[in-house]
């Protein structure tokens, strides 16, 4: 399963996040610019709530099942600690 979305910071421009959850481990890579690589990405409060909410409307619509967005919900805790 994968999320993705488009963040705007003021030192560091526009890029993109995108959270892969496979297998119950969390990957957290971004991308800035159409030509450049995907790097490894420190995931900030904000991204967390992100990812939460994407979990929250893709489990609504049936895209996601509730055992997957419940191991989402405790790696957040985890990572938190």
């Amino acid at each position: 399963m994968e999320f993705g979305w488009w963040t705007k910071d003021p030192e560091q421009g526009k890029f993109q996040v995108h959270a892969v959850f496979h297998g119950g481990n969390l990957k957290w890579v971004r991308k800035q610019g159409h030509f450049s690589s995907w790097e490894t990405h420190a995931p900030t409060v904000e991204d967390w709530d992100r990812l939460v909410s994407e979990a929250d409307n893709r489990l609504a619509r049936r895209l996601l099942s509730p055992k997957q967005y419940d191991t989402i919900r405790s790696i957040k805790e985890r990572a938190e600690l």
